[in-house]
């Protein structure tokens, strides 16, 4: 969804002026602390002691972006291990950019001495000293070597899609619970403060009643030479791995190097992208379990003759290119009246970014728009009571006959003074995975095991295999080109039931 500048800004201020407006007090309170945006939100503090000590399994793309985004109060980090030489270099050098800067340019040029490097993930989980590890290696392998990880005694935060079936994913919460480790995945945009006060817009009841929320990630891959996810392999791994990636899952290097594009190893746009998204929505949703799923998924682009450069016509992934699918919700009253469903719509294509990603939420009041996890804006609909509404209406909040707030429009062309206390209170806009790794190595320091309502792990893998059941179901449903109704049983973790194995849904 596109808007003019003059459209951002009016969007941005009623945001923020929302937000002021409902959590006012909080958010005076947050700044006359001083205290960091996600320990204020989130509710954890500096750690009471040493950071812990923690050993990055996999230092790829994520892998070090992740790297990038680790907080040194909390967290110490004592190894690394890849399988791939030029990933661990890139550990300590990076991309030379802000994104993936490399840990010499966070830590300085000594960390090369003190991290030790592997090439065996069961090597680094030998060591005495670790006390956690990260995990970020490609999907097909995230249980075995997360399962690894907990035997061996150490605390896991693996990131998202918590597996590459949902069998794994309960493996991975038994092996948790028997060693009494925690399990956190990497679903960052639970611990994203954008996200917290959108979140906390929704719950207000400002939006009204929402009816559909549209969620989508459009890229444009369609130029010759060009798809990230498509990369050559290097000589040096090669020379290193070659006829030993087996050993460690994969049938050769292109599987190894190219994930994303095979069913074996990875589970597809749903996966990679749409889980991100979906989890958000969820998010925006109460965190309830979708009622049941339909779409569609195609390779209609990549492989396809005459369509594209010919390195496009010959490319051979396994993988859809371009996915839509429509999940259905339960509403507030749907116990009582089954008509009181949400709708949420995801696509996700190659060949066109018009619209690159973001999410949309529809109510009988407003609308809000996400846009790249860097912006968020409000708007008022038109309404008899409450006058005009639309992208250039500046907003406030009063409270309505039943005590509630509701939005208004504003003849004033300034942002009000609670816009400016939320801004100041949020002014740092971060996509969450510093917040997720503090609030881990919090949670191992202070032995918390609870429940995220009680201030545990916001992402633990109970609401993490939530969001794989609905990621992968969708690929089933797509798969098997059929409207798949979820089943209770699949979101118990004691329960060995899954979607994979589902009688109904594979014959």
């Amino acid at each position: 969804m596109y808007f003019t500048p003059e459209e951002k800004v009016i969007g941005t201020d009623n945001f923020h002026t929302a937000v002021g407006s409902t959590r006012r007090d909080f958010l005076i309170g947050s700044v006359a602390a001083g205290t960091a945006a996600g320990a204020t939100y989130f509710g954890y503090s500096k750690l009471d002691g040493n950071p812990v000590k923690v050993g990055f399994i996999g230092t790829g793309d994520e892998g070090s972006i992740l790297l990038n985004e680790h907080p040194p109060e909390y967290m110490d980090i004592v190894a690394i291990a890849d399988l791939r030489p030029t990933n661990r270099k890139r550990a300590f050098d990076g991309d030379g950019n802000d994104v993936r800067q490399g840990l010499v340019k966070k830590l300085g040029p000594n960390c090369k001495k003190t991290i030790k490097v592997y090439n065996d993930h069961k090597a680094l989980l030998q060591d005495p000293d670790i006390e956690a590890v990260v995990i970020a290696v490609p999907l097909n392998q995230h249980a075995p070597v997360a399962i690894d990880a907990l035997n061996a005694g150490k605390h896991v935060l693996c990131e998202k899609l918590m597996a590459h079936n949902i069998a794994q994913c309960k493996d991975m919460i038994k092996a948790a619970e028997d060693n009494k480790k925690l399990l956190a995945v990497g679903h960052q945009r639970h611990y994203s403060v954008m996200y917290a006060n959108a979140n906390y817009i929704v719950q207000q009841g400002l939006l009204g009643d929402i009816k559909f929320i549209r969620a989508q990630w459009h890229r444009n891959n369609s130029f010759p030479g060009r798809d990230s996810w498509q990369n050559k392999i290097n000589p040096v791994d090669r020379a290193e791995l070659e006829g030993r990636v087996s050993e460690f899952g994969y049938d050769d290097m292109e599987h190894l190097v190219n994930w994303r594009l095979y069913n074996k190893t990875g589970g597809g746009l749903m996966a990679e992208l749409g889980s991100h998204q979906l989890d958000a929505c969820s998010i925006f949703l109460g965190k309830v379990h979708p009622i049941a799923v339909q779409g569609y998924g195609g390779r209609n682009f990549y492989g396809v003759k005459g369509v594209g450069s010919l390195d496009k016509q010959q490319d051979e992934r396994e993988i859809d290119d371009h996915v839509y699918v429509t999940f259905e919700f339960p509403g507030p009253n749907y116990k009582e009246d089954q008509n009181d469903k949400v709708i949420v719509t995801y696509s996700s294509i190659n060949t066109n970014r018009f619209e690159p990603y973001g999410e949309s939420v529809f109510g009988s009041r407003g609308t809000m728009y996400i846009n790249m996890e860097q912006e968020a804006l409000l708007f008022k609909e038109a309404s008899p009571t409450t006058g005009g509404g639309g992208t250039e209406q500046r907003l406030y909040v009063l409270n309505g006959n039943d005590g509630q707030p509701v939005l208004d429009a504003s003849e004033s062309l300034a942002p009000s003074a609670n816009a400016a206390v939320a801004a100041a209170a949020t002014q740092k806009v971060s996509r969450g995975y510093t917040e997720e790794m503090e609030h881990f190595c919090y949670c191992i320091r202070n032995n918390i095991f609870a429940p995220p309502s009680e201030g545990g792990l916001k992402c633990n893998g109970t609401v993490a295999m939530a969001d794989a059941i609905m990621a992968l179901t969708a690929n089933l449903a797509m798969k098997y080109q059929k409207r798949i109704v979820f089943k209770d049983e699949w979101f118990d973790p004691t329960n060995p039931a899954t979607p994979e194995k589902d009688p109904e849904i594979i014959g």
